[in-house]
């Protein structure tokens, strides 16, 4: 698929500007959790409580962001994003006990709320309506490296200058880096988004929007449980893995595989898939965790790089599913509130997963994925029964 050059440049502008609000927000606790529970004198659980208390902020501002976004375009809020983000940041690095370190995740995740996927996919959505899909695939290519590179940098500068200072230090780049692309490169209002709504007054609505609340439930639903086990298996994998028989290295070289597994499921989506409505990659998606989870818990270590490259290939495909099935659905109309709507339990799930999924491997082990089967399976019934529902767009 070939962009205009004026796509691309917003593309990797976007791109770019999530791989650094994804790094330097949500990979952060990965690596600075442990050394700012040490200097800060707390448990550990308390700087990911913390965290978890950021992504409900989030949860609860990501439809008032939404509708905004839906009036008056992307641009002010992404890099209003960066300020939010820069301060959150810049708390956490001067923080002196828990107070301050509560203040510091809360202002992140009002950040997040404004500049991360939904934010930007419903930047685009306004920008480019119902031509958006190429344009949501192509920055969670980008951005779907952000763990790869930040996580080394987060831990370069960790051991060289100290926690605080890698917070300062990030806090710079979203000043320096990521206001002035989202900012100056990123184009303002929404113009298209008005356009296509009156377009479709000539368009016959689908299944799916004379049904709009039972259509909103189920994929609320299945943004929800999938969210849940990203989050779940991004926190525990490599124990997992172990406890599922696998050597620790093997463990750890399995579950490095699932960034690269991602990159590829998105590409797949990018070349192949965009060629057919998002359903049938949400679907495609949605049952290769399940299926790889079966494989690990019926054939133990063996099966623990295919369960890793399944997992990755389909959680990739999912997070672009997660911008473009709301968009194919409802039009662009309304996205970035509706998308708030739907994203919303996606944020509590995904608070709530890594304690309680600690919690199933410790009295089951491997067998705790059973759980994430059946949130996958119900999750793929909920897509198969949105079979007909959604004719608006045909791909």
């Amino acid at each position: 698929m070939i962009m205009p050059a004026k796509q691309t440049r917003v593309i990797v502008a976007l791109g770019s500007a999530q791989t650094l609000a994804w790094g330097s927000t949500y990979y952060l606790p990965a690596i600075l959790a442990v050394p700012m529970a040490h200097d800060l004198d707390v448990p550990t659980g308390m700087v990911f409580a913390a965290f978890s208390a950021g992504l409900m902020v989030s949860a609860c501002l990501g439809p008032l962001v939404g509708r905004r976004i839906d009036r008056f375009g992307g641009r002010g809020v992404l890099a209003i994003s960066n300020l939010v983000f820069a301060t959150g940041l810049a708390v956490l690095g001067a923080a002196g006990g828990a107070g301050m370190l509560f203040t510091g995740w809360l202002l992140i995740g009002a950040g997040m709320a404004m500049g991360l996927y939904e934010a930007a996919f419903s930047t685009l959505a306004g920008i480019y309506g119902r031509n958006a899909r190429g344009a949501i695939t192509g920055i969670t290519l980008i951005a779907g490296l952000a763990s790869t590179i930040c996580w080394p940098i987060t831990a370069y500068l960790e051991a060289e200058v100290g926690w605080r200072m890698a917070c300062f230090i990030w806090a710079m780049a979203h000043l320096v880096i990521g206001l002035p692309l989202n900012r100056l490169v990123v184009p303002s209002g929404s113009q298209s988004v008005a356009r296509e709504s009156q377009d479709m007054s000539h368009t016959p609505p689908g299944r799916g929007a004379e049904r709009p609340s039972l259509t909103m439930a189920l994929l609320a639903f299945v943004f929800a449980v999938t969210w849940f086990t990203s989050t779940a298996m991004a926190t525990h994998l490599p124990l997992l893995l172990q406890e599922a028989g696998a050597s620790p290295a093997v463990a750890i070289g399995a579950a490095a595989l699932v960034g690269p597994a991602q990159v590829a499921g998105r590409l797949l989506e990018f070349g192949i898939l965009q060629r057919f409505h998002p359903l049938l990659s949400a679907r495609l998606a949605i049952v290769a965790h399940p299926l790889g989870a079966l494989m690990v818990i019926a054939f133990g270590a063996p099966a623990v790089i295919i369960f890793a490259l399944l997992h990755g290939a389909g959680n990739g495909i999912l997070t672009i599913a997660k911008g473009t099935l709301p968009l194919a659905i409802f039009g662009p109309s309304g996205y970035g509130f509706r998308q708030g709507l739907l994203m919303a339990p996606a944020r509590f799930c995904q608070a709530g997963a890594p304690f309680l999924f600690a919690l199933l491997i410790e009295r089951y082990g491997a067998a705790a994925l059973l759980l994430s089967i059946i949130l996958g399976l119900t999750g793929l019934a909920a897509l198969l029964s949105l079979t007909s529902t959604s004719k608006v767009e045909h791909a």
